[in-house]
């Protein structure tokens, strides 16, 4: 059986005879910019499908409390990788392979999930192509190598879309894998480990109890994950967006971003090792024992680049809903003094707010402010 899941939300199980031909679906690419479909032998899903159903389904539960950005991404096509090429029949058949012998390891059960993967367009290519690759693609240095891959539990696509790489036209490319996990062990941010601490175990995580990460050593990428359909989705809000972490501020296109303030929004997205890394390496910079580059770098590595550009992005939209009120309570605030509209009018927008941290009431004269405040009480 092959299991579809939005892990803790909805489960959808479908037998494997009972998953929709996906030859069935087109095969053009003109509008989906995907090149490579056609020769790797990927399937598009028909839209009307269950297959896409649950898929859109699990991807966009998966955004979770961003809702804000979820509105402003689509899904443009899913496509199913049948593993027709015989390099791809193989890492098919090693994953079976696997699969039991994990399982007769692990009492019988040899923990599938189903997780995401997120990374540039031309790395899903190589990856549907090749498989996952020892070299770690960074600023076209092909030297680069890594000794794990790391995936987003199924409830956590938003993850792996702010890992992936859009194009001018704000496309991206996202992998749904099945992962063999068996026993896992924790290993924190911070961690040099590149394998695992003993034969009893297969993967790792961030958190036991709720992990945001699934990490898979490199000796198993090819053999514990295999890639089975691939999202091509827009999210424009990640167009061009790279490097913007400057030490204790921030400095978006527009107001400032203090590093508490940060921490603070970055804790909506990463698990507790990572945010215990990231208040480690500040309380370090703070107490001068590393530098601003070294805190740079390190926030960077914690968080990664994209979702450090997300947050900036939501934190510059909140500023700015809050500027344009500000300019609304101005506005207000004038026309009180030249007796256009009742104070009363002014205290309801501003309620909830110290009269002290509030430029727009806090010259208001205090006999004026309590009887807006009297007025006010009477309305409600």
């Amino acid at each position: 059986m092959n299991q579809i899941v939005v892990e803790d939300q909805v489960s959808v199980t479908i037998g494997d005879d009972q998953i929709p031909c996906a030859t069935s679906g087109s095969n053009e690419i003109d509008s989906d910019g995907l090149e490579f479909v056609v020769k790797n032998g990927l399937a598009k899903i028909q839209e009307s499908s269950l297959e896409d159903f649950i898929i859109r389904t699990s991807f966009f539960s998966g955004m979770g409390q961003n809702s804000g950005l979820a509105k402003k991404t689509k899904i443009v096509a899913i496509h199913k990788n049948l593993n027709s090429s015989w390099s791809g029949k193989a890492r098919a058949q090693s994953f079976q392979v696997f699969s039991k012998a994990v399982a007769d390891k692990c009492g019988g059960d040899a923990n599938v999930k189903y997780a995401w993967y997120g990374a540039a367009s031309d790395e899903i290519s190589d990856i549907v192509m090749h498989g996952f690759s020892w070299c770690l693609k960074a600023d076209g240095n092909r030297d680069c190598s890594r000794h794990s891959i790391s995936l987003s539990p199924a409830k956590f696509s938003f993850d792996s879309v702010l890992s992936s790489e859009v194009d001018e036209n704000g496309l991206g490319l996202l992998l749904l894998c099945r992962v063999i996990l068996g026993k896992q062990e924790v290993v924190t941010a911070d961690s040099n480990q590149f394998h695992p601490s003993s034969p009893e175990f297969d993967s790792s995580v961030d958190d036991l109890s709720a992990p945001r990460k699934y990490i898979v050593w490199s000796p198993y990428m090819n053999s514990h994950i295999l890639p089975c359909y691939i999202i091509s989705f827009e999210a424009p809000y990640l167009r061009g967006s790279k490097g913007l972490v400057e030490a204790n501020t921030i400095k978006p296109r527009s107001p400032w971003m203090r590093f508490p303030t940060l921490i603070s929004m970055l804790s909506r997205f990463l698990g507790p090792s990572e945010m215990a890394s990231l208040n480690k390496q500040y309380r370090d910079f703070r107490e001068k024992r590393i530098s601003r580059p070294q805190l740079i770098q390190r926030v960077k590595e914690i968080a990664g680049n994209q979702l450090l550009a997300a947050v900036v992005s939501l934190y510059s939209n909140k500023v700015e809903f809050e500027l344009l009120i500000s300019c609304f309570l101005l506005q207000a605030l004038l026309q009180f003094l030249f007796r256009r509209i009742p104070i009363h009018l002014i205290l309801l927008v501003c309620k909830g707010s110290s009269r002290q941290k509030n430029p727009f009431t806090m010259f208001i004269p205090d006999h004026v402010y309590s009887f807006g405040l009297q007025q006010l009480a009477l309305q409600d």
